[in-house]
C-alpha cells in the first residue's frame, strides 16, 4: 500500500528528488529532506529551484541536442 502511494507521488511530483538522488548517488528521501529543511531556513527559496529542475526534467529532450558530441566544426 505505501509503496504504491510513493510511486504515485513520484510520478505526480515530477521526479526531481529521485533524479537528483540517482545522479548524486544518495537516497531520494535524503534529497527531499534537504529541500524541506532548506525551505524552512531560507523562507521557501529552494522551491524555486525545485520548479526550475522540474521544468528542465520535463523538457530535457529539448536540451539534449546542445550536448551532442561533434567530431568537427563542419558536422552540423
Amino acid at each position: 500500500m505505501i509503496s504504491s502511494v510513493i510511486s504515485w507521488f513520484e510520478k505526480q511530483a515530477f521526479g526531481v528528488c529521485t533524479y537528483l538522488g540517482n545522479k548524486l548517488g544518495i537516497k531520494s528521501n535524503t534529497v527531499r529532506m534537504y529541500f524541506i529543511y532548506l525551505s524552512f531556513f531560507t523562507a521557501g527559496s529552494p522551491i524555486i529551484l525545485y520548479f526550475v529542475f522540474a521544468f528542465m526534467l520535463e523538457n530535457k529532450n529539448h536540451f539534449k541536442p546542445f550536448k551532442s558530441k561533434r567530431t568537427s566544426v563542419w558536422d552540423l
